[in-house]
C-alpha cells in the first residue's frame, strides 16, 4: 500500500522533522514491513523551476502543431523552448526542466535541435512530472503565484515523502491512511484525529432508493444515499488526483475517484451507481447457479451460487465487494448517482476474488476485514467530497440495513501476556496496552476485553498477547533461548530411510523429488486393469493444477514424468530413485465428522475422522533407461535390464538389514511390468513389490525408450531387522566348487538358489550364480546356470568328502524340486 506523509500528518501529529530512517524503524517495530520510503523532491533530478511565458510562435509545416516559446526561467537570458502542448499563452506561469536534469522513468532532458528550433529544457505535464495522468496539456501555474526562477517542487506538490508498507493478511485495518495513522500515533505517543468519528445522519424511516437485503450472512450491513443534478464534466481536484496516482489508483472521473478516495482513507471500500441506470429497486442477494454478469473490465463471468450480487429487475448489476457492472456504471453524461457502502463477509469475498480471479483493492480490503462501523461515515464523507465539486442536491434520506452483531469479549487472564511473552506486564500496564488500541477493558482477573470494531482480528486471548508485546516493545523481549531437551535421535524408521538412500547413491542412482500429484489418465497410461486397487485415487479439493488433481497410488507415474524430462534435455543414461509416501484411500462412503473448536473431538469422533484418512506408506521406486555400464576405450557398454531393476531391490532390502535368505525373488505378471519380465520381490513369503522391464504398451503411451525398467516396493511393508548378532569368523580354509546345472528356462533362477541353499545345510557359506548359458548343446528349452558354491567350517578344515557331500546333497534337492541336471552328467 502507498500513502503520502502529508496525507497521514492531517489525522497523526508528527515529529515536524521526522526523518525517513526513523519513520521505518517505528512503522517495522509496530510489525509493519516497509518496501520503501521514497522523497518525491529527489524523484526528479537536476533543476525545476518555475518559468514565465515571455513569447509563442506558431510553427507550421509539420503533422502537429508545434510551438516555439521563450521562457524566463531567473536566469540572464530566457530559455527556448519547442513545446507541443497548446493550453498555455503568453504571461503564464509553467513548470520548466532545464538540460541535465532527470524526470520520473529515467527521462534525461537536454539541450537539442528539433523541428528545426533549438530547444533547451522542457515545458513539463502533471503527467510528466509523476502527479497525475492527466496528458492533455502541461501544468499552468496561478498567475504572481512564484517569481521565477525559484524550485517549483514545493509548489506543485513534489516535496511529499510517499511510504509503500507491505500489510500482513490479519490487518486490514492498515490498509487506510485512518489505520496507519492510528498505528504511528502508538509508536509516536502523539495525538491522533479519528476520520471514522463524526457526527453523520442516521437511518431515515424513508429510503432514498427502494433496496431489500435477503442474506446477512453475506452482508450484514448496507447503506447508501443519493445525490442527484452533479456536475458530470467536473475534474477531479489536483490534490485528490495526487493522492490516488501516489497510492497506484488510476483517476476515472470525479463520483468514481472520490468512492477510491474514500476507500484508501477510511478503508471502506464504496461503490457508486448512476442512478438512471438502475431498472426497479435494488435486491442484495446470492448469485444463482449460472447467472452472468460482465464487470466493469468487460469480461463475462458466470456466477457461483456463493458469490453475492447487487441486482435490479435486469439481474445481477454488481459483483458485491469485488467489481460493479458494466451497465450501472457512471457515465460521461452523469448526473444523478446512488453512492453505496456495505459490509461484506470477508469469507466469501476472498472465495468470489480468487473463483473470478479478480483482485480488487476493495477485494484485498474485505478480505482482511473492514470495520462495519463505517459506512455512514463514509458515505458523508462521499457526498461531502462530490457536492464540493459538483454540486448537486443531497437525497436528506439514508438507507442503513444494520445486522451487524456486537463483538464478543474475549476473557484475558492477566498474567497471560508475562507467561507467553516471558516479561513482567502488570495489570495496570496490560490494560493500558489493550485501552491504547481501542480496546474495551473491564474487570481485573481475568480480564473481560472487548476489541474494537475495526480489529476483527481479535478472536482470542493469544490474539491480545501479541499487541500487549507488539505496542509494549518488541525489543523489549530477551532473546533468550529455551534449553535444549534430550532427543532419542532418529527412530529405527528414520534410519533406515536414510540408509536405503545413501545404498541407491551409492549404487549409481540420483534422487529426484517429485510433486505428489498425477492426472485422471495416469491409471489408463499404466495399463492397470479395472478393478486394480490403485485406480482408486483421492481427489483434491483445490488442486495447484487441474490438470494433475489426483494424489499417487504409485511413484512410478511422477518419477517416469522426470524420466521423460531429463531425457527431453539430452540426457540418455539414467538411473533414478525416489522415495515418498502414496495415498491409498479406504473405498467407503462414511462422510466425515463435522468437528468444532470449542472442544476437543471425542474419541469416536476422533476414530471417525480418521477412518476417511488414505493409507500413506512409504514407498521407494527406481527407474532405468540406456547403459548402465557406459562404453570407452576399456570395451563395451551395458544397457540396462530388468536384471538391474531386481537388484536393486536386493541393495534396498540389503540396505534396511534383510538377510538374502529373507528375500525371494519369482516370475510374476504385474501391471506396468512385462508379462515376462517381471519379477514380485518378497520379504519373509509376502510379496511387498515388484520390479522388471516395463511393458511396451506403458512404453509406447509415455513414449519412453525400448527396455525402460523399473522397481517399486513398499517400505512400511518390510519389517525393521532384528538386533545383529555377531557371527563367528572362521579361521579355517574354504572349499570351493562350482556347479553347472541344466534346467528349463522358464524356471526362474532365485528358485534354483533357494534349493541349493536349503539342500546344503549348514556348511553353505555363500553361493553366487556366475552364469546362464543357452544353445542346442544344452537343449532347446532349457538353460545352463553356473553358480559358485562356498563351503566352510568353523570348527576345522573340511575334507573333499565333506564338500562334495554338501554339493551333492544341493543338487539334489535341486534336482527333486525343478527336475535340475548337473550338465555333462
Amino acid at each position: 500500500m502507498k500513502l503520502s506523509l502529508s496525507w497521514l500528518r492531517e489525522y497523526v501529529e508528527l515529529p515536524a522533522g521526522v526523518s525517513a530512517d526513523d519513520l521505518e524503524r517505528k512503522l517495522v517495530d509496530l510489525g509493519i514491513e516497509v518496501e520503501s520510503i521514497v522523497d518525491q523532491a529527489a524523484t526528479i533530478k537536476g533543476d525545476l523551476v518555475v518559468g514565465r511565458v515571455l513569447e509563442i510562435e506558431e510553427l507550421t509545416g509539420f503533422k502537429k502543431p508545434i510551438r516555439f516559446t521563450r521562457v524566463d526561467v531567473g536566469g540572464a537570458a530566457p530559455q527556448e523552448i519547442v513545446c507541443g502542448a497548446r493550453n498555455f499563452e503568453v504571461g503564464d506561469l509553467v513548470v520548466v526542466i532545464l538540460p541535465g536534469g532527470e524526470l520520473p522513468g529515467g527521462f534525461k532532458i537536454g539541450a537539442r535541435k528539433t523541428y528545426g528550433r533549438n530547444s533547451n529544457g522542457m515545458i513539463c505535464s502533471a503527467a510528466e512530472l509523476g502527479l497525475s495522468g492527466d496528458h492533455s496539456g502541461i501544468v499552468v501555474l496561478p498567475p504572481d503565484s512564484s517569481p521565477t526562477g525559484v524550485d517549483a517542487r514545493p509548489i506543485v506538490g513534489l516535496d511529499d515523502v510517499v511510504l509503500d508498507l507491505e500489510i500482513t493478511p490479519d490487518r486490514g485495518y492498515e490498509m487506510s491512511v485512518r489505520g496507519i495513522a492510528r498505528e504511528l500515533s502508538y509508536a509516536y505517543t502523539s495525538a491522533y484525529t479519528d476520520p471514522g468519528v463524526r457526527e453523520v445522519p442516521g437511518a431515515t424511516a424513508e429510503v432514498p432508493y427502494p433496496i431489500r437485503l435477503d442474506d446477512t450472512v453475506g452482508c450484514d450491513r448496507f447503506s447508501a444515499r443519493v445525490v442527484r443534478g452533479i456536475d458530470p464534466s467536473a475534474p477531479s481536484p489536483e490534490w485528490m488526483q495526487r493522492r490516488l496516482i501516489t497510492a497506484g489508483v488510476r483517476t476515472i472521473s470525479l463520483a468514481v475517484d472520490i468512492t477510491n478516495y474514500v476507500m484508501l482513507e477510511l478503508g471502506q471500500p464504496m461503490h457508486v451507481f448512476d442512478l438512471n441506470l438502475l431498472h426497479g429497486g435494488l435486491v442484495v442477494r446470492r448469485a444463482r447457479p449460472g447467472e452472468k454478469l460482465t464487470t466493469l473490465d468487460g469480461v463475462a463471468r458466470v456466477l457461483d451460487a456463493e458469490d453475492m450480487v447487487i441486482c435490479d429487475d435486469s439481474g445481477p448489476i454488481s459483483l458485491a465487494a469485488v467489481m460493479g457492472g458494466e451497465t450501472s456504471e457512471v457515465q460521461p453524461d452523469t448526473v444523478d448517482v446512488l453512492l453505496e457502502a456495505a459490509h461484506w463477509d470477508p469469507v466469501m469475498v476472498g472465495r468470489t476474488a480468487r473463483r473470478h480471479k479478480l483482485f480488487s483493492e476493495a477485494a484485498k480490503r474485505w478480505e482482511r476485514g473492514v470495520d462495519p462501523q463505517l459506512t455512514l461515515v463514509a458515505l458523508d464523507r462521499a457526498v461531502e467530497l462530490l457536492t464540493g465539486h459538483a454540486g448537486g442536491t443531497v437525497d436528506e434520506r439514508v438507507l442503513d440495513l444494520d445486522h451487524v452483531a456486537a463483538p464478543a469479549p474475549i476473557l484475558l487472564p492477566a498474567s497471560l501476556p508475562t507467561r507467553r511473552i516471558g516479561v513482567a506486564y502488570d495489570t495496570e500496564q496490560v490494560t493500558a496496552l489493550l485501552s491504547q488500541i481501542g480496546c474495551s477493558v473491564r474487570g481485573v482477573e481475568p480480564l473481560e476485553v472487548t476489541p474494537p470494531s475495526w480489529r476483527p482480528d481479535l478472536q482470542a486471548p493469544i490474539d491480545l498477547v501479541e499487541e500487549v508485546a507488539r505496542l509494549g516493545g518488541f525489543d523489549a523481549i530477551p532473546s533468550i533461548l529455551p534449553p535444549a531437551r534430550g532427543s532419542g535421535g532418529l527412530t529405527p524408521e528414520q534410519r533406515r530411510r536414510r540408509l536405503i538412500g545413501r545404498a541407491m547413491a551409492e549404487n549409481g542412482y540420483v534422487e529426484v523429488l517429485s510433486y505428489p500429484f498425477v492426472a485422471p489418465g495416469a491409471a489408463d497410461a499404466f495399463g492397470l486393469p479395472a478393478d486394480d486397487p490403485r485406480r482408486s485415487a483421492v481427489r483434491l479439493t483445490n488442486p495447484i493444477s487441474e490438470q494433475e488433481p489426483l494424489l499417487r497410488t504409485s511413484l512410478l507415474p511422477p518419477l517416469l514424468g522426470t524420466l521423460k524430462r531429463n531425457l527431453g534435455r539430452g540426457d540418455r543414461d539414467l538411473a533414478l530413485y525416489e522415495t515418498g509416501t502414496v495415498f491409498l484411500p479406504h473405498l467407503t462412503a462414511t462422510a466425515p465428522p463435522v468437528l468444532g473448536v470449542d472442544r476437543g473431538p471425542t474419541e469416536e469422533e476422533w476414530s471417525a475422522a480418521n477412518a476417511i484418512v488414505p493409507e500413506q506408506p512409504w514407498h521407494l521406486a527406481t527407474v532405468l533407461t540406456g547403459e548402465i555400464a557406459p562404453a570407452g576405450w576399456w570395451g563395451a557398454g551395458r544397457t540396462a535390464t530388468w536384471s538391474d531393476a531386481i537388484e536393486a531391490a536386493r541393495i534396498a532390502l540389503a540396505a534396511a538389514g534383510m538377510t538374502p535368505d529373507r528375500v525371494t525373488v519369482r516370475a510374476a505378471d504385474h501391471a506396468p511390468w512385462h508379462p515376462g519380465r517381471c519379477a514380485a520381490i518378497e520379504v519373509d513369503n509376502k510379496v511387498i513389490g515388484y520390479a522388471g522391464e516395463l511393458h511396451p504398451g506403458v512404453i509406447s503411451s509415455l513414449e519412453l525408450p525400448k527396455r525402460t525398467c523399473a522397481m517399486e516396493i513398499d517400505l512400511d511393508a518390510v519389517p525393521l531387522p532384528p538386533v545383529t548378532q555377531a557371527v563367528h569368523i572362521s579361521t579355517f580354509p574354504p572349499a570351493l566348487i562350482d556347479v553347472a546345472l541344466v534346467v528349463d528356462a522358464t524356471v526362474p533362477a532365485a528358485e534354483v538358489e533357494a534349493a541349493l541353499v536349503a539342500g546344503a545345510g549348514d556348511l553353505l557359506e555363500a553361493v553366487r550364480l556366475f552364469d546362464v548359458y543357452t544353445s542346442d548343446q544344452v537343449g532347446e528349452g532349457k538353460k545352463s546356470l553356473a553358480y559358485k558354491l562356498t563351503f566352510r567350517a568353523p570348527d576345522r578344515t573340511l575334507t573333499v568328502e565333506e564338500a562334495v557331500a554338501a554339493r551333492d546333497a544341493a543338487v539334489s534337492l535341486a534336482s527333486s524340486r525343478m527336475g535340475a541336471t548337473l550338465r555333462g552328467a
